[in-house]
């Protein structure tokens, strides 16, 4: 839902808006996969699940046990270790800032692109 909301605000012409809702749409879907990983009934580890409430897109793909998979597939696609790259420069502070078209535009094809988006790597995943 946030890449889509992203991309209508890039179409409308508001760039900054476009960019942070492309990286939050990432920090979503790590954490839909963390989510995943704790079975029903279960109680998770208090300090492991207390440490997902971070921004930190690297730290959310640790906790969701996606790192080494993350690592295996940015080291094969030079594409997607490029997009992993751009997108871990997104931090929550990111809403406070103004960004250009061609930022917003790479943070979008970084987060969606079809055969490298980060995005779609996750979903395979979750």
């Amino acid at each position: 839902m946030r890449i889509r909301e992203a991309k209508i605000l890039f179409a409308a012409g508001e760039h900054s808006g476009a960019y942070y809702l492309a990286g939050y749409a990432v920090e979503c879907a790590l954490k839909a996969c963390f989510a995943k990983s704790v079975k029903r009934h279960d109680f998770p580890d208090k300090n492991g699940a207390g440490k997902i409430f971070t921004h930190k897109l690297a730290e959310l793909a640790r906790l969701a046990n996606l790192d080494a998979d993350l690592a295996i597939a940015t080291r094969a696609s030079s594409k997607l270790g490029g997009s992993w790259l751009l997108v871990c420069n997104w931090t929550e502070d990111s809403r406070y800032f103004s960004w250009t078209k061609n930022e917003a535009e790479a943070m979008i094809n970084a987060v969606a692109g079809k055969n490298d988006g980060v995005l779609p790597w996750i979903k395979r995943r979750w």
